[in-house]
């Protein structure tokens, strides 16, 4: 593609990925948003909880200069702290609902347009209960982010059996789910992850194609998986072409092939496409996301 990619979508950056001292919501979380603010290869900034009300406020008008689009992470708050939204135990559910719905305020507060999260661990034997708990937390969470403006809300799709292990989940349950919640909330879409799609044990096509309707946000990163002893093994997001990983050029290349094709990247939608790439190690974040931007760079000169 000899067209900029600006003109089809918003490039984004996963902060508290990036800078992965940030994920609690403490830590230099001015310092490394600014890196992201001044940089113009960046159109879109995917923040997560900051816990002092000062920095919230410092960070938001940094980002109202900057002409970025913002958009709000709330998979830390529950990855950090254990909280699961489709619990069986009612008011531990209750409690992970309250917890997004204070990232869903912080969304607004920061100006976000859109606000994500992901789905619990679940038993087999009770997987239609744990099901109809998370039909009934994220239409509380439509809901909630409705009745205070117009911000999206959006269900990241994760692996179901390697790390996460989150209902939510292979492609025919993301279908059912995503057609149960919009049939009564136009507030609400799927959000799509190259680094998660073959810890699903699915092709590009086999995981895109069927929920094309309704994915309304994606991300951009890598996994290893091949065998568990292998170094970064699991959901870690390690830089594109780390040894024994799924993606590099080539799969980033037909990942954004597939979502031109389905028209989720487009000149009408121009939607958040982000990276989500965090330091291996002893890595330097400033040059993990050097070889992501090298790495698009690359796969949209062939697109």
């Amino acid at each position: 593609m000899y067209e900029s990619i600006k003109k089809y979508m918003k490039v984004g950056l996963i902060h508290f990925m990036a800078y992965p001292a940030t994920m609690k919501g403490e830590g230099p979380i001015e310092e490394t948003v600014k890196k992201i603010a001044a940089d113009s290869y960046f159109d879109a900034i995917e923040l997560t909880w900051i816990k002092d009300p000062q920095t919230r406020k410092n960070v938001r008008k940094m980002l109202d200069s900057s002409h970025m689009t913002v958009a709000y992470g709330g998979q830390p708050r529950l990855l950090t702290t254990g909280m699961n939204i489709n619990d069986l135990d009612e008011s531990k559910r209750m409690a992970a609902v309250a917890n997004l719905k204070e990232g869903i305020d912080e969304a607004y507060e920061m100006g976000a347009s859109g606000f994500a999260f992901l789905s619990g661990k679940y038993l087999e034997e009770t997987k239609e209960q744990s099901y109809q708990a998370l039909i009934k937390s994220t239409k509380e969470l439509c809901s909630y982010a409705r009745s205070k403006g117009s911000m999206k809300v959006a269900l990241e799709v994760f692996d179901y059996d390697i790390d996460k292990k989150s209902i939510i989940g292979p492609v025919e349950l993301a279908e059912r789910f995503a057609r149960d919640i919009t049939s009564e909330f136009d507030n609400f879409g799927l959000m799509v992850d190259l680094s998660h799609i073959p810890m699903i044990h699915e092709t590009l096509e086999e995981n895109l194609l069927p929920i094309k309707d309704y994915i309304i946000h994606a991300h951009m990163g890598n996994t290893v998986i091949k065998d568990p002893s292998c170094e970064a093994y699991g959901d870690t997001h390690p830089r594109f072409g780390f040894p024994d990983s799924e993606n590099d050029v080539d799969e980033l290349t037909a990942y954004l092939r597939i979502l031109m094709q389905i028209g989720f990247i487009s000149e009408e939608r121009r939607p958040i496409v982000s990276f989500e790439v965090k330091p291996w190690g002893d890595e330097e974040p400033d040059i993990v996301v050097a070889n992501a931007k090298r790495v698009l760079d690359l796969a949209w000169s062939r697109v």
